[in-house]
């Protein structure tokens, strides 16, 4: 009987993204915010490097602004996916970012156009109405890494390039998730579900630095976030979880222990039972990250210097009967990628995806804002 409830709301699922309800189109921008689209923060030849803007409508005094960066190994993904801009509604200003990715340039074009997009919002801050002094970054998974970087390498200049050199690209808070801190470590601690080898030649971190990470140890080193730790790295919130199969809950316990090592503020939260993503949607992790921000962002308090770690449990056990992502599931990633895939990178975004509003957060199963393969693992 179970097996025969799950058919059908896979079925069920099918169904919807094959009828003319496709056609309805979905809610691009939280109520009360307004969007400025395609901002050019950079240019690389011809190249033009751009940002989305996410501005509450009422504003009466300069926003703390939280930019965000997404993951997709560095090789895949887009600005469109953007889960901070719920924020908005919390008083920030949220700006998501495009990098070039590793197929069109490698490491440290990456950080580099991530520390660009900073100097350009700092530069503008006065213009959009952003508190210049109040800028927090956070993203999930390649992503992660980035906003570490961004954390980390506030004591350097060296991926510094292009325009607006006299402003800073500092950033006062960051929160990670799931992201990768040692990619000479990446195989280390991995749990048994993992499924791949992140040394291998063709793997998402040897594409990143332009060849297999075990014969480039130097370059490798240099995309590691927790080599750049000083005096001056932010308060860092870590979230990761313990069954994670992409990049494995050890990476995020090198950066804790790091961070505490330097006695920097971070709080380092595991889901337990929770993987690349999956089972993030608790309203308790919600609840720590709008808190993170507040006290980092909001607040004129100074942040308190505690090295805290906490769990919870996650907020969907994996694989769950009835649930898409279980054994009962009909629905392929092919099948999606096949009906709302338009621009064929793999993801679908909210923009891509045309269905009814309530199916998107069914199958964007890690809530990073975008329907990739990763949901479906």
């Amino acid at each position: 009987m179970m097996g025969k409830v799950m058919n059908a709301a896979s079925l069920v699922v099918a169904s919807i993204l094959s009828t003319t309800v496709l056609a309805q189109p979905p809610r691009q921008v939280p109520a009360g915010t307004e969007m400025k689209k395609d901002l050019t923060y950079a240019k690389i030849g011809d190249r033009e490097l751009k940002l989305d803007l996410y501005l509450p409508e009422k504003a009466d005094k300069s926003l703390p602004l939280v930019i965000w960066i997404h993951g997709g190994g560095w090789m895949a993904g887009t600005k469109d996916g953007c889960p901070a801009r719920r924020l908005t509604s919390e008083g920030y200003a949220v700006a998501s970012v495009e990098y070039r990715l590793s197929g069109e340039a490698v490491f440290p074009a990456q950080i580099e156009d991530c520390k660009a997009a900073v100097r350009w919002l700092r530069a503008n801050a006065e213009k959009y109405g952003i508190n210049p002094n109040r800028f927090g970054v956070w993203g999930s998974s390649a992503g992660g890494h980035l906003v570490a970087m961004l954390g980390t390498t506030s004591d350097t200049e060296n991926f510094d390039v292009g325009e607006h050199l006299d402003v800073s690209s500092r950033v006062q808070a960051v929160c990670d998730y799931y992201g990768p801190t040692d990619l000479l470590k990446m195989d280390e601690g991995k749990p048994a579900n993992a499924r791949r080898r992140h040394d291998a030649p063709d793997s998402p971190e040897s594409k990143l630095i332009g060849g297999p990470i075990l014969e480039n140890k130097e370059k490798a080193a240099k995309a590691n976030p927790i080599n750049y730790i000083s005096a001056k790295t932010p308060p860092f919130l870590i979230v990761h979880g313990d069954v994670d199969p992409t990049v494995a809950h050890s990476q995020s316990v090198l950066l804790y222990d790091a961070l505490k090592k330097a006695n920097l503020p971070v709080h380092f939260h595991t889901i337990e039972g929770a993987g690349h993503g999956k089972g993030f949607g608790g309203a308790d992790v919600t609840e720590m990250v709008d808190k993170f921000f507040a006290s980092t962002l909001k607040s004129d308090e100074p942040v308190k210097n505690e090295q805290i770690t906490s769990t919870s449990k996650a907020s969907e056990p994996r694989g769950a009967a009835g649930s898409p992502m279980g054994p009962g599931r009909q629905l392929s990633y092919e099948q999606v990628m096949a009906r709302a895939d338009r621009n064929k990178d793999g993801k679908v975004t909210k923009e891509e995806f045309d269905g009814p509003p309530r199916l998107f957060p069914v199958l964007d199963r890690n809530n990073d804002g975008e329907i990739g393969q990763e949901d479906f693992r």
